[in-house]
């Protein structure tokens, strides 16, 4: 009769997975009142507008920077924003970091909120309007950084000078630190970083730019998600160069340098990294999987035996979804010979990977050199950095972004996740767990599509949507 124990122990396994789906559904929330926040929706668009209008353009050759824009920037801020610059400190931290500290009736736990102001450079005959003339037309601003971030700059001093010109006093200090280099990876945030730590300032809460209020993030729901970031993944740039074999194209050799560096391609693309659940992710799922449909419920309430299922969707799948649970990799760039008809004596690609916390610079290099398999085939670092500090959730800081997200989008489910892309509120990680981040929109595929690409632009709801939350959660700071 030892047989029967089979169809039995199917039976339990299925009653198991069933019930544990039955049970994933969505926790309660206690209703309450959410008290309007006013917000100067004409002043919040004229003033992103004229900051749209500087051309802070970062290049990695900072030769290339025109400083006078930076300076215009700098010096536009005090006459948008008046009352912050009365009433608040300012001070430049090397070139690029602008630090602004506005006084409470505390400085035991300071807040931080971050933003950056340089942008990447366009190209203008790719964009329908103007990139920096600032274009406000039928309900919508166009221009480069209007979402990334100068729109968040912009949400953060409308809502202190508000709050300013009112005579709130917030519970303890806010710094607002702002960097003009970030979209190259630059010292700015850094510099402040280092700064706090000189002066022995722990923050009680950092927030940058990262998640949005997006749809169609996560599989099998259709309600909208805030998404709000308590981690980031690393990142590196790896080189691969092959050397020898160059000549003239009409009597070729086997195993040239472009072929041997196509078969390395092909051999690291195929060598998917390890499936990772990590803190973030396993919070996402645990909140936005309770929204899902059954048959995804089902699989993210039992993910003790669906694992497997999970890795092999997101591979097929790729995307956010597949970013969130593994390294990823993408080859960039490659060079050969400048000849049509020359065989290089010299081929070069890069790859970029978004490094899964848990896994290292270190142990990338290790899986791709032992993915390509060739001697011949040189393996280089040209940058890169670990992924950050994976932030606390279960505290007072997380609660505080949370409930603001929640009060402003009151449709959106709230969720942790991992950033894919970097910021620079990694540097942070060094001085408090209590890093987060969440641009405060509600952004669409295709305008999450803009950011650093063609046609950039916000409606102009979205802007004082961004100051009416920050309104919100300086009012608890």
């Amino acid at each position: 009769m030892w047989w029967l124990a089979i169809p039995v122990a199917i039976v339990i396994f299925l009653a198991i997975i069933f019930i544990r789906a039955l049970l994933f559904v969505p926790k309660k929330e206690e209703l309450k009142e959410i008290p309007a926040v006013y917000v100067n929706g004409d002043k919040a668009s004229h003033d992103l507008a004229e900051m749209i209008k500087c051309r802070t353009i970062s290049h990695f050759d900072q030769r290339e920077d025109d400083s006078v824009e930076f300076e215009r920037f700098e010096k536009l801020l005090p006459t948008l924003f008046p009352a912050v610059f009365d009433k608040c400190s300012y001070e430049k931290v090397g070139e690029r970091g602008i630090l602004i500290r506005w006084k409470g009736a505390s400085s035991d736990a300071p807040s931080v909120f971050m933003s950056h102001y340089d942008v990447v450079a366009v190209e203008q005959n790719d964009w329908e309007k103007p990139a920096f003339d600032g274009i406000i037309e039928n309900g919508v601003l166009w221009g480069r950084g209007t979402l990334d971030t100068k729109g968040t700059l912009n949400g953060i001093l409308q809502a202190a000078e508000a709050l300013i010109n009112e005579g709130f006093v917030p519970k303890n200090d806010i710094y607002f630190a702002f960097g003009g280099n970030e979209e190259v990876n630059g010292d700015g945030s850094y510099g402040i970083v280092q700064l706090f730590k000189e002066r022995g300032i722990t923050p009680g809460l950092v927030l940058d730019e990262g998640g949005a209020v997006c749809t169609g993030v996560f599989p099998g729901v259709s309600k909208p998600i805030a998404l709000i970031g308590i981690g980031e993944k690393g990142h590196i740039n790896i080189e691969y160069t092959v050397k020898g074999g160059g000549g003239h194209s009409s009597s070729p050799k086997s195993g040239g340098p472009v072929s041997r560096l196509s078969k390395a391609c092909l051999n690291v693309e195929k060598s998917t990294f390890n499936y990772t659940l990590t803190k973030p992710t396993a919070e996402l799922f645990d909140t936005a999987g309770r929204y899902s449909t059954f048959l995804f419920r089902l699989i993210f309430a039992n993910q003790w035996c669906f694992s497997p299922a999970l890795s092999l969707f997101a591979k097929l799948s790729g995307g956010e979804f597949n970013a969130v649970v593994r390294t990823t990799t993408a080859f960039t760039q490659m060079r050969g010979s400048k000849g049509a008809n020359v065989i290089p004596a010299h081929a070069s690609m890069v790859s970029n990977h978004r490094i899964i916390p848990g896994e290292t610079m270190e142990s990338v290099v290790e899986h791709v050199t032992k993915a390509v398999d060739d001697e011949k085939v040189q393996i280089s670092v040209i940058s890169g950095s670990n992924p950050s500090v994976i932030s606390e959730t279960k505290c007072e800081a997380y609660e505080r972004v949370r409930s603001t997200v929640a009060e402003t989008w009151q449709d959106a489910i709230v969720s942790p996740y991992l950033m894919v892309a970097g910021s620079d509120s990694r540097h942070w990680g060094e001085i408090s767990d209590k890093v987060y981040r969440f641009s405060a929109m509600a952004l669409t595929k295709e305008e999450r599509g803009m950011i650093h690409g063609n046609d950039e632009r916000i409606p102009l709801a979205t802007i004082s949507r961004t100051v009416e939350f920050f309104q919100r959660i300086m009012r608890k700071s």
